[in-house]
């Protein structure tokens, strides 16, 4: 995301919320519930053309990813140990935003009462999922029919399905292969229009936010805000920890070489334009290129830890302003949900936000709510792409340790061995 693009969503940001407080106070109510409709309609236009690409994009993702998993079988014990980790951090991630979120509760005491009345009691539908219908909801009757319903979870199996016969096959089905890694590019350049119309569903959805609950709403989105940066930090200290209790001392400097691509991936909102500092950094602590080279790609679509920290704590904060409680049993099945679901669109801008629709809409409550994080979701992506950065750089330097292919630190002008 370019400084340009940046400065247009700041923009938009202040003018939503100054539009909003306008209407807020100078119209009278039926004037401003007119308003309104006309913001939200922008937001709901951009809410269906999230939906419009979800289906494809894990489809496609998801497949493709797989099928190249051939190259972790090769390596075998290497291969083994770097996704223990990943599923490791992935659930620790998700586990410690569920925490937070309880902990500070940056959603309660707002009750959107009118949202979630109009959503047809949403709390009492969450009351049929159980585990038996959990485990018969996995697989799809029609895969048709799961994309043409965006049944997230159900495209996952049918692509881990896929994605594993195409890998297993003697020539790889190059035609299905070729077509899922097309219809991957293809369907990641949709999402990035789709992703262009962002400031407008930022200011329509801030707009219609402080226009109807006024500017005390701000209070509301700053307790969420810290709270996620708190969140993060804490997120942060535990990398930190786990990367002392196996590399010693050498934690010190590895943070210390990752600190440009980390800060250049929080001021561009993206992990991915830090992706070729770090290629270059790491081997400058001593990480094999061939360890980085392996670990890397595979934590780009199975390692996003500020990703899966957001998803927790962002679709907690939607349920506990409006009012919607879960069982333990029910937050347990949503970690593993979001754990299954963010693996098939990993890389793609904005990729929280549609890895949290799609579990709104599993619990049959409406995807519309998503509007509520709409206004600083940017904010909070530029801290979750840093520490996607910081999580699969300590995982580079993690395996390199197990696999005793961490090198002394060596000057700059002597690259580190292949």
């Amino acid at each position: 995301m370019n400084k340009r693009f940046a400065y247009l969503i700041i923009a938009s940001m202040i003018l939503g919320v100054m539009v909003g407080w306008a209407c807020n106070q100078f119209l009278d109510p039926a004037q401003t519930e007119e308003a309104v409709k006309w913001f939200k309609m922008g937001t709901d236009l951009f809410l269906r053309l999230i939906k419009m690409i979800i289906a494809p994009l894990v489809l496609t993702t998801l497949v493709a990813g797989i099928a190249h998993m051939e190259d972790a079988a090769a390596v075998g014990r290497i291969g083994a140990k770097t996704m223990a980790w990943f599923v490791s951090a992935s659930a620790v991630s998700l586990l410690l935003g569920l925490l937070m979120v309880h902990l500070l509760h940056p959603g309660s005491g707002l009750n959107l009462t009118e949202v979630a009345s109009a959503a047809n009691a949403p709390a009492a539908s969450t009351e049929t999922f159980t585990l038996q219908g959990f485990l018969t909801h996995l697989v799809p009757a029609s895969i048709f029919d799961a994309m043409a319903k965006n049944e997230i979870l159900q495209i996952v199996v049918f692509s881990l399905f896929v994605g594993t016969a195409v890998a297993s096959l003697d020539n790889k089905a190059p035609h299905i292969l070729e077509m899922a890694e097309q219809g991957a590019q293809v369907m990641l350049k949709v999402t990035g229009f789709v992703m262009k119309l962002a400031p407008l569903a930022i200011f329509c959805a801030l707009a219609s936010t402080i226009a109807t609950q006024g500017l005390s709403m701000l209070a509301v989105y700053g307790k969420f805000v810290l709270g996620f940066y708190a969140t993060m930090g804490t997120l942060w200290l535990l990398l930190f920890v786990a990367g002392f209790l196996v590399l010693g001392k050498r934690v010190i400097p590895l943070f210390g070489v990752i600190r440009e691509p980390a800060l250049l991936a929080f001021s561009t909102a993206s992990s991915e334009a830090a992706y070729p500092r770090i290629l270059d950094s790491l081997p400058k602590i001593g990480v094999r290129r061939r360890i980085v080279s392996f670990v890397l790609p595979l934590g780009y679509s199975f390692n996003l830890d500020g990703s899966m920290l957001y998803c927790t704590f962002a679709t907690m904060f939607i349920m506990q302003a409006h009012g919607v409680h879960l069982s333990v049993q029910q937050q347990i099945f949503m970690l593993l949900l979001l754990m299954v679901t963010s693996k098939g669109i990993a890389g793609v801008p904005r990729a929280s936000l549609v890895v949290i629709m799609a579990t709104l809409t599993y619990f049959g409550l409406p995807e519309a709510w998503i509007a509520l994080v709409l206004g600083v979701d940017h904010l909070l992506d530029m801290g979750r792409s840093a520490t996607n950065v910081v999580g699969n750089s300590v995982a580079a330097a993690v395996v390199a340790k197990w696999e005793g292919e961490l090198d002394e630190i060596q000057p700059d002008t002597e690259p580190a061995k292949a």
